[in-house]
């Protein structure tokens, strides 16, 4: 009856090609209270563009920099717990970064397990099924921008 509005952040879904393969990987990271699976995101700064702050974000939270989208991938909500106690529920925008560059340090460096996986395993990682599905939408848009590998049963037609 009274509930709030849901508070809003703003998210990076990180990824990169890996050179030799071209296979496409996300990073993931550990939240600092619960352990559980999450992305780079955090609250609204003034004078930052939502895609802004995104990005740092996960260069504060992952030590990544790249190049951010400014138009969102999608939203997905999930409850975060204050410091206070108090459960809040937040709504997360989320902008796709492809991760250029990996920092050296960075803000939050050691209180959080950073770790590059298939897009297959950040699924059955994170909680938040919004989430999950963003990263589904995302990978079917990255398979069908990127060039089809062969397969080993194809064959090869001759040269023109």
């Amino acid at each position: 009856m009274f509930r709030r509005p849901p508070r809003q952040q703003y998210g990076a879904l990180c990824y990169r090609l890996k050179k030799k393969t071209g296979e496409l990987e996300m990073l993931l990271m550990t939240s600092r209270d619960t352990g559980r699976w999450v992305i780079p995101k955090g609250w609204p700064m003034v004078g930052k563009l939502s895609h802004e702050v995104a990005a740092r974000e996960a260069f504060e939270e992952a030590g990544v920099r790249g190049n951010v989208e400014a138009a969102a991938l999608g939203v997905f909500t999930y409850t975060k717990m204050l410091k206070d106690g108090l459960k809040v529920g937040c709504k997360v925008q989320v902008y796709p970064l492809e991760v250029t560059e990996l920092a050296k340090s960075f803000k939050e460096q050691g209180e959080r397990k950073l770790e590059w996986v298939s897009c297959d395993e950040a699924v059955k990682r994170v909680n938040e099924p919004e989430l999950r599905d963003l990263i589904l939408v995302f990978q079917e848009r990255m398979a069908a921008r990127l060039p089809m590998k062969p397969t080993k049963d194809a064959k090869q037609s001759p040269p023109e």
